[in-house]
């Protein structure tokens, strides 16, 4: 099932400031959308491997946006799996919520207008969150990964990873980093979306 999904591309070493992980490149064939797995230490064939699903967040990651809470999370992910020893994430290209760079800038520009991030999506024609986590399953299938404990605020990730054939052994919560920027963002994923923050 998980080859008709995705197709595993290369891997290769990945050194960082927090440790050096491997990194594992696939790509979506319905969507040609390209997927990674950062990893650390073994984790095939284990029970309860410690994983966080993060979506790429260029503003946050790159341009160090602070109107989101995405870079804070994802180097807290690294930081509590180097902690451990082991683990992984799975870095899916889904930017702004899976409607896309250049949305996720519109988007950006309503919000400046007073609209919250729910709405702005609505404005735009796309759902509260458009996101597929199938694909982690898929992946998580390759990597021989039978059950993770999941670093995240947002119960609906498990339900989907659940459905598609994932189990999820325990929910490990991800604290946000609040600023004067992403404050009323952190309330509407809370109020509208059911994170739990």
């Amino acid at each position: 099932m998980h080859q008709e999904l995705i197709e595993f591309v290369e891997k290769c070493e990945l050194p960082t400031e927090i440790a050096n992980f491997s990194l594992y490149a696939f790509v979506e064939n319905s969507t040609n959308k390209e997927h990674l797995a950062i990893v650390l230490g073994s984790i095939q064939y284990k029970e309860s491997v410690l994983a966080r699903i993060h979506s790429q967040c260029l503003t946050g990651e790159s341009l160090f946006s602070l109107r989101c809470d995405c870079r804070f999370q994802l180097t807290e992910s690294l930081k509590k799996i180097k902690k451990n020893g082991s683990g992984i994430v799975f870095y899916l290209q889904q930017e702004g919520r899976s409607i896309g760079l250049l949305n996720k800038i519109k988007a950006y520009k309503l919000q400046d207008k007073g609209y919250d991030t729910v709405e702005a999506n609505h404005k735009l024609g796309f759902a509260d969150d458009p996101r597929d986590y199938k694909i982690v399953s898929t992946m998580g299938k390759y990597l021989k990964i039978s059950s993770i404990d999941l670093m995240t605020n947002n119960p609906n990730k498990i339900k989907a990873l659940e459905d598609s054939g994932l189990k999820v052994n325990k929910r490990i919560p991800i604290k946000s980093k609040v600023t004067e920027y992403n404050r009323d963002y952190l309330k509407t994923k809370a109020n509208k979306l059911g994170h739990l923050l």
